[in-house]
């Protein structure tokens, strides 16, 4: 089961492997998504889903990215 926290009023949905983005994440929230070289980010949209081009070693760096995202998208 996906695991939620709110940081600024953004939601940051931490997927686990079996689960998909457009099962766990609506427009405005934040992804963070495990893979082979480590965790990716993504900001999910009405019209699906960017993020950065290389993966975050560790979870805890993607969740800091995610963090520093969600505080702009507040501002």
């Amino acid at each position: 089961m996906a695991t939620v926290i709110t940081h600024r009023g953004v939601r940051i949905v931490t997927l686990e492997p079996d689960e998909t983005l457009k099962q766990c994440c609506s427009a405005d929230d934040i992804a963070l998504c495990r893979c082979n070289s480590g965790w990716l980010v993504y900001f999910v949209g009405e019209d699906g889903a960017e993020g950065y081009d290389e993966p975050f070693p560790a979870y805890q760096e993607a969740l800091w990215a995610a963090k520093a995202a969600a505080e702009f998208a507040a501002e």
